[in-house]
């Protein structure tokens, strides 16, 4: 049985197979296909141990031939992504309607070669993406800003599902000339970085969208002495730094002149770097707007006619500049009559990240005449090993109404609040979900697509791998998120007040055997990790230390709400032992960040946990 992410729309299996060889050979139409050819030959040079050759005559048999037919009728759909594969005993044709359909031929083939070998079944393939907007939207801001390189690995994995846009989520940390007040306290991106992605991009038929904070969170910038005075709220510069007050105030001071000046100019410096067509202003979450300096022309022209005005100034400014502007959703769906208000090419970015998540403003801004791309995501943040069952219900829930109301496509989106203390790999499963989905809108269940991910991503032969990550989401009794609040509040969340409702003293027995049960748990799920690795290929192995790393943090972290506790009903309880653990665990933890993340704010997550180290002492 062959296994494929996205499942093809249309796919035949027929008897005898193709003999891969040594004297294979790759036949290219055109030269521009050599990139392609090229992935091929890896893909068969790590599973079979030799490469076939690339020319441009075809021989008499074992090619695999790569071409473009512009005539649709060769194929289901005219759909510009569309592609034909036929594997026969003697030939492998791949054949598209476009550079990135014969790119996601290619994918294709790849993953059959990768669970076939060197004996490939006879098939044909046609296939199209249902949506032409397959995006993935990764947070480079909240503490997190991974390296070039692994940049360019996100970019691999993305094509090899077929997706083909990526926004990177800035507010601070790009280099701006002008501003170095903003980002010299951390390792921004450069415009070199930039420019060399999008050219990476681009290759792989993936549109590196610009996506830069205006309007709200805009933290760092409207903190510096530079900037401040564009605040909506007076003095923001005198707050200590706080993970959960960045997420929540520094909306821009739309009543001042200078901040639209601010605006564009940042617009301007950014746009210049990117190749694609569109530009993301964001201006969502404006949580302050009209509470500060701007009050009084809130009270003279209302609060949707302010934020209408400024947004309606950037789009039109992107529009005038050539591109097509994107802005988040969760404003403009409390009124959106308005939406006709911005320039007719403007693509709405409808968010909602709930598993159950409603349909409501999906359907308000449907029925207004929004163009909107809808918005899942990974449930990853918060969390030290995601949330992948939430991710999937999400994600699924999303694809499903995009469907039905139309959308362009799906944005999948993998953001890092709190510090980003989960590593990028626990949203690697999620984006795929996202992936498959939104190429072919045909479900499948949890536990199916978590075993084809298991197979293919990470070629673990029992399929089982996802499934222990799965598990190990689900082994929390304090979070990230926890943690982070009890820290910066002085309290402990209102929903761990909840779940055990009487007082702190009178549940200590209970939550220790949580604690305990919990604990349990993962103890031995790490021995099945271990279990899992003689299943899996040996490039892949390196996941299994990552999820150990996580198992243990997320064990520390269940211990220290016990610890928490008893130090409220005990005042001189104090646990060493616990916070040398820590401390150790922050050690592996800070190398695990280094090899895949500039330093950026990974003193933050530091912060917390040496704050609770000093407590346990």
């Amino acid at each position: 049985m062959i296994h494929l992410i996205p499942e093809p729309q249309h796919i035949q299996m027929h008897s005898g197979s193709f003999s891969l060889s040594y004297q294979s050979q790759i036949v290219l139409e055109s030269t521009s296909f050599l990139d392609y050819a090229r992935l091929l030959q890896k893909e068969i040079a790590e599973t079979a141990g030799f490469s076939p050759s690339v020319t441009c005559s075809l021989p008499p048999s074992g090619a695999i031939l790569l071409s473009l037919n512009t005539n649709t009728d060769t194929l289901s759909t005219p759909v510009d992504e569309s592609y034909h594969l036929v594997i026969k005993e003697t030939l492998i044709t791949a054949e598209a309607s476009s550079p990135s359909g014969l790119l996601y031929a290619i994918q294709t083939l790849r993953q059959i070669i990768r669970q076939c070998g060197t004996l490939l079944p006879c098939l044909s393939i046609t296939d199209s993406p249902r949506f032409a907007f397959r995006g993935f939207y990764h947070d480079v801001t909240r503490g997190r800003i991974q390296t070039l390189e692994n940049l360019k690995k996100l970019a691999d994995s993305m094509s090899f599902y077929k997706l083909n846009q990526l926004q990177l989520y800035v507010e601070h940390t790009y280099l701006f000339s002008e501003y170095s007040e903003v980002w010299r306290d951390n390792t921004p991106i450069t415009a070199e970085e930039i420019m060399e992605l999008d050219a990476y991009c681009k290759k792989l038929h993936i549109d590196l969208v610009p996506s830069i904070a205006n309007f709200g969170h805009m933290y760092h910038m409207l903190r510096s002495k530079t900037l401040r005075h564009l605040c909506e709220l007076e003095h923001p510069e005198t707050e200590e730094f706080s993970l959960i007050d960045r997420m929540a105030h520094h909306t821009i001071n739309v009543s001042d002149p200078r901040s639209t000046e601010l605006s564009l100019s940042i617009i301007s410096e950014y746009m210049s770097l990117f190749s694609s067509p569109y530009f993301n202003i964001c201006g969502d979450e404006t949580f302050d707007l009209g509470k500060g300096k701007s009050k009084e022309l809130m009270e003279q022209i209302g609060l949707d006619e302010m934020y209408m005005n400024y947004i309606q100034r950037l789009c039109e400014f992107i529009v005038n500049h050539g591109k097509i502007p994107m802005f988040w959703g969760d404003i403009i769906a409390k009124f959106p009559q308005m939406i006709s208000r911005l320039p007719n090419e403007t693509i709405c970015l409808n968010w909602g990240y709930a598993p159950n998540q409603s349909d409501e403003n999906i359907r308000a801004l449907h029925a207004a005449g929004a163009q909107q791309i809808l918005c899942s995501g990974t449930n990853s943040w918060n969390h030290i090993a995601g949330r992948l069952r939430d991710g999937y219900e999400n994600i699924t829930r999303m694809c499903r109404y995009a469907n039905d109301y139309f959308a362009l496509g799906i944005l999948n989106t993998d953001w890092g609040d709190f510090g980003h203390i989960n590593p990028p790999e626990f949203s690697l499963p999620a984006m795929i979900y996202g992936a498959a989905f939104s190429w072919n809108p045909k479900i499948l269940s949890f536990e199916e697509i978590n075993k084809k991910i298991s197979l293919l991503e990470y070629q673990d032969r029992r399929q089982q791998l996802v499934s222990l990550m799965v598990a190990l989401s689900q082994t929390e009794c304090f979070s990230w998120f926890d943690m982070v609040y009890l820290k910066e509040k002085g309290t402990l969340p209102p929903a761990i007040q909840e779940q055990w409702k009487t007082s702190p003293t009178a549940t200590l027995q209970e939550i220790s055997e949580a604690v305990q049960k919990q604990n349990r748990e993962l103890f031995a799920l790490k021995h099945a990790l271990q279990e899992e690795l003689p299943f899996m290929d040996s490039s892949k192995r390196s996941i299994l230390r990552i999820l150990q790393i996580a198992a243990d943090g997320i064990a520390l972290c269940n211990e220290l709400l016990y610890a928490f506790l008893k130090k409220l009903s005990q005042e001189d309880y104090r646990n060493p032992s616990l916070a040398e653990k820590l401390e150790h665990w922050m050690y592996h933890y800070q190398i695990l960040w280094r090899e895949n993340s500039k330093e950026a704010e990974l003193q933050h997550i530091e912060e917390v946990l040496f704050w609770y180290a000093d407590f346990l002492r």
